[in-house]
């Protein structure tokens, strides 16, 4: 794919800003138009954000022609679900949901906005996020007015996962309720006192089979805090296996052993109910199936 290289950034910037001044004197209608299309490239890596960052080392190019959409083993994740509304993706475990500070450009918003620009169909809206390590299902709006819906709706969906852990959760069913804490390190602790900077928490389960040195648990969240499985298996004695940060010994899959499962809510436009699952990856599996 051909692409026109643009001069190069003078100073950090966000991606808009950037080509207003660079492509000027053409318009700014014009110039939103080319980013929406996903013919503006970072990098090589198509983009359609306007506050993408640009930094001083960035390449920013214009290709000619709107790119192909990457095939769905190239994306690395398939498409569950979709109308004009939603879309659904089944996230692999070590793909983050959105940017950070050390990963911009990597990431399933910048994947999924790549595919829906190359088919000349606007950009998605995050409303919930998975960790790099879990994998499953991720919903995306397609517009900001539905992500708003489902974001002040938020606790009407149920979110179900599944977890490898180390041993057997006593009881094996149950609720864990407590308010969560994240620290400077990172590290999310639970606290039975309310606080002023403690969330609720509340995490409904239950072991669905037996693995040799380890059980499967099906996890429903009531609420969705930031490492609220990860913090609340690990507090049963039970941590999620692969689970380094929250004290796991055992790492039989090569990654976090946390996957999400089912997502199920009435659709923010048509009401009608929307059930999605996803099957539980080969190498969890097969962890389980040990004995």
């Amino acid at each position: 794919m051909s692409a026109r290289e643009l001069p190069a950034p003078q100073s950090p910037t966000g991606l808009l800003q950037f080509l207003l001044v660079t492509l000027a004197p053409m318009n700014r209608t014009r110039v939103k138009q080319l980013l929406g299309s996903g013919r503006v490239l970072v990098n090589g890596q198509s983009t359609t954000r306007h506050d993408h960052p640009v930094q001083l080392s960035d390449r920013v190019s214009v290709a000619r022609e709107v790119p192909v959409a990457p095939s769905p083993e190239r994306a690395g994740f398939t498409i569950v679900f979709e109308d004009d509304s939603l879309i659904v993706i089944d996230k692999p475990p070590g793909l983050l949901t959105v940017a950070t500070d050390t990963e911009k450009l990597d990431t399933a918003f910048a994947r999924l906005s790549a595919q829906l620009a190359a088919r000349n169909m606007g950009r998605p809206f995050v409303v919930h996020r998975l960790d790099r390590e879990t994998s499953g299902l991720l919903l995306f709006a397609r517009s900001e007015e539905v992500q708003q819906t489902l974001q002040t709706n938020w606790d009407a969906v149920t979110k179900t996962y599944l977890a490898v852990v180390e041993g057997v959760p006593k009881p094996p069913e149950g609720v864990v309720e407590d308010y969560l804490t994240e620290g400077q390190d990172l590290r999310v602790r639970a606290s039975n006192r309310a606080s002023r900077d403690g969330k609720l928490a509340i995490t409904r389960y239950k072991v669905a089979s037996l693995g040799r040195g380890c059980s499967l648990v099906e996890v429903t969240l009531e609420t969705g805090r930031k490492h609220q499985i990860r913090v609340h298996m690990a507090g049963l004695g039970c941590p999620v296996a692969g689970d380094a940060m929250y004290r796991a010994k055992t790492d039989p899959a090569g990654r976090l052993a946390l996957h999400a499962w089912r997502l199920a809510f009435d659709h923010p436009v048509t009401r009608k109910r929307i059930e999605l699952e996803s099957p539980l990856p080969e190498k969890l599996r097969r962890v389980v199936a040990r004995r």
